[in-house]
């Protein structure tokens, strides 16, 4: 059966109005031609032949790519679990059906740093639930145990961790934040012993402080993360039953007497989200209709007002979703309201609301996505 409904969206202060979006049953997508809303089919197909000759170029053994791709920072070791991928896979969504589709969009891979923008919006719904009463909240109120420790940690909010902007500093689960993505210049010492910077003016991308920020949401909902996703999110839109969110071999930890993993953010030492690329639709057309699936809404618009803003360190980063706007990771061409998760190995989950688009690219070479994407948009 068809769901449809008009949503109001209001997008960064501007009230837009979504077309009739078309909200798929579980186990069932409907799809429709491109010409059905005047897209040039032809177009279309030359982006996606792009995106299935532009793979990428790392090794199928995720493992080895990992390795390969963290091998100069010291210390890094491989603590979850990885799988062998598989080749080019994407859809585009267009006002909730799919128009196209390639590659296997039911094998379930590693997604990387796509498993941040997941990461926060389990703090969205911590928020929504008032578990969290704001997000300029210090976080060592919420996790009083020594992992906010120190003048500088304890100047930390949540905020700073959604925006990777924290520079904490510390160690978690054998990961110390100065080896995670070290400096091109210098050598231990001096990464050991930098200066820190201000929480909140300075940007660094870094898994060691996502890790962190997963830690203590699961210390803020007092069960595991997995299982929130699951009932708050995954099971209302209709994902399947295939993904898992995995953390390390020893990000365990005991809350009300009861063994719980603490999940990591992304892939870098193994684990992150497993998933396959048709829930990552999913979850990118619930945020396409501003948080409501169905009629029903599972995301304040508060909240995703707020995650889909440029940080004060870093114009194209919000909450844990990257932005379009001038700066260095401009999509030039592009429209700047476009907004998109992003991870490793070329994954990405990309929502455009003014022309009600999900696209969802799977093993696309990294330096690609611009290309390609300028190509969707040359169809539209």
């Amino acid at each position: 059966m068809q769901y449809k409904s008009l949503i109001l969206l209001f997008f960064l202060g501007c009230t837009v109005i979504a077309q009739e979006s078309y909200f798929p049953d579980r186990g069932n997508w409907e799809e429709k031609t491109p010409i059905s809303f005047s897209i040039d089919s032809k177009k279309l197909e030359e982006a996606i032949q792009f995106a299935k000759e532009h793979e990428y170029s790392g090794s199928k053994d995720l493992r080895q790519a990992i390795l390969k791709g963290f091998e100069r920072e010291p210390y890094h070791k491989i603590l979850g679990p990885t799988k062998k991928r598989g080749g080019p896979a994407g859809l585009v969504i267009k006002n909730g059906y799919i128009i196209a589709k390639w590659g296997d969009v039911d094998r379930v891979d590693m997604t990387f740093s796509v498993t941040k923008s997941y990461l926060s919006t389990i703090a969205g719904l911590a928020f929504d639930a008032k578990l969290i009463p704001s997000i300029d909240d210090y976080s060592y109120k919420h996790v009083w145990d020594n992992t906010f420790d120190g003048a500088h940690n304890k100047k930390i909010t949540w905020r700073h961790l959604l925006t990777q902007s924290s520079d904490w500093s510390g160690q978690l689960w054998g990961g110390y934040d100065w080896a995670d993505r070290p400096p091109r210049e210098g050598d231990i010492d001096d990464w050991k012993f930098r200066k820190l910077n201000e929480p909140g003016t300075v940007f660094e991308y870094n898994d060691v402080r996502v890790n962190v920020l997963a830690y203590s949401l699961l210390q803020t909902w007092r069960k595991p993360l997995p299982q929130v996703l699951k009932e708050k999110i995954m099971d209302p839109i209709g994902a399947s039953t295939t993904w898992r969110w995995f953390g390390y071999k020893n990000s365990w930890t005991t809350i009300d007497g009861l063994q719980m993993q603490s999940v990591s953010g992304g892939g870098h030492s193994g684990g992150g989200l497993f998933i396959n690329t048709l829930d990552h639709a999913r979850f990118g057309l619930l945020f396409l209709n501003n948080g409501i699936w169905n009629g029903k809404r599972l995301i304040s618009e508060t909240w995703i007002t707020e995650a889909i803003k440029p940080s004060t360190a870093n114009t194209n980063y919000g909450f844990m979703w990257w932005l379009n706007k001038k700066g260095a990771r401009h999509w030039e061409g592009l429209p700047e309201h476009l907004y998109y998760a992003a991870g490793f190995g070329g994954n990405f989950i990309v929502v455009d609301q003014k022309e009600n688009l999900v696209v969802v690219t799977r093993w696309l070479e990294p330096n690609q996505i611009d290309e390609f994407m300028t190509k969707v948009y040359s169809a539209l």
